[in-house]
């Protein structure tokens, strides 16, 4: 069965991009909402996915992608993080083995099934089952494909969630950074902490020296995506310093906000998410501790004009 034949030409066609021999980026356009990228690794024995996709016919056309580059079956599936457009086809990757971090999995089994409203426009999920990594680290682990180092790694604090992972293949200078990095599409850390993303692209992924990155959404980039991500989370930081000196709520905040260079991000509501994460920091919350995201989403679809928040997994 081709990928067409699973109907995800819109918002545009996914693309298989060999970002190295044997090494494969799945980029699925156009990285909004619940559409996000994968990637996988070919060896003489089997192939190695890093994440799966968030609907049932996104992530079977995922495999059937795969099945155009090499017949091997895949073996292994990483998880860089608990979120559902980079788990929830999980359960599709018959007879391989599901790694992730310990949080993956405690995370997985807390979301549940999927669900659109009220805060997204209607998904067609498909068939789904929870499937939460059943070999699991602390720290990390290393993968082997043939000969090829791929180091699987937590970056030791909370940042886009308490659970992140990156899959960094030194011999090739990739890395596959989940969504520690959007590419064009705005950052999102209402489960994880700005403080803590901080830290971890200024002292775990740029001193790694990738020449080729893999975000979780969006395009493939080079170290230059690194110093953008960086610049938003800041500007983040500074928009809520501001705020917060002003007695205004995260909302207010953000209405009152003018995004400047990163108007053109997609999903620009997710800087009223951003918000409520960054006004917990600056009241002392802890990386990862746990807030109110139910109230930071409905904040958001207040901000794109009461309107269900735009979805086109």
């Amino acid at each position: 069965m081709s990928s067409s034949a699973h109907d995800i030409s819109l918002p545009g066609p996914p693309r298989v991009e060999e970002v190295s021999e044997d090494v494969y980026a799945y980029v699925q356009p156009d990285g909004t909402w619940w559409i996000n990228n994968t990637g996988f690794l070919v060896g003489r024995r089997g192939v190695i996915s890093v994440d799966a996709c968030s609907t049932e016919r996104r992530t079977r056309a995922y495999l059937d992608a795969i099945k155009t580059v090499t017949p091997q079956p895949v073996r292994t599936l990483v998880n860089t993080h608990h979120h559902g457009d980079h788990t929830f086809g999980n359960h599709l990757f018959h007879g391989a083995t599901v790694v992730g971090h310990e949080g993956v999995r405690e995370g997985i089994r807390a979301w549940g099934p999927p669900r659109s409203a009220p805060f997204w426009t209607d998904v067609e999920w498909g068939d789904f089952e929870p499937e939460p990594p059943f070999l699991t680290y602390t720290e990390g682990v290393t993968l082997w494909v043939d000969d090829l180092r791929c180091e699987v790694r937590h970056v030791g604090t909370a940042a886009h969630t308490t659970n992140d992972s990156i899959v960094w293949i030194p011999e090739r200078r990739v890395l596959f950074a989940g969504d520690l990095l959007f590419n064009g599409g705005t950052p999102f850390l209402v489960q994880g902490s700005i403080a803590g993303a901080v830290d971890v692209l200024e002292n775990v992924l740029a001193p790694l020296g990738a020449e080729t990155i893999v975000a979780g959404h969006g395009p493939v980039a080079g170290p230059e995506l690194i110093d953008d991500v960086l610049g938003y989370l800041r500007f983040v930081q500074d928009t809520a310093r501001r705020g917060r000196e002003a007695g205004l709520s995260p909302l207010d905040t953000a209405r009152e906000t003018d995004l400047g260079r990163y108007a053109g991000l997609a999903d620009k509501e997710r800087i009223v998410g951003n918000l409520h994460r960054a006004y917990a920091e600056l009241d002392g919350a802890a990386p990862g501790a746990t807030i109110d995201a139910v109230a930071a989403l409905a904040d958001m679809v207040t901000y794109n004009g009461g309107r269900p928040l735009s979805c086109h997994a």
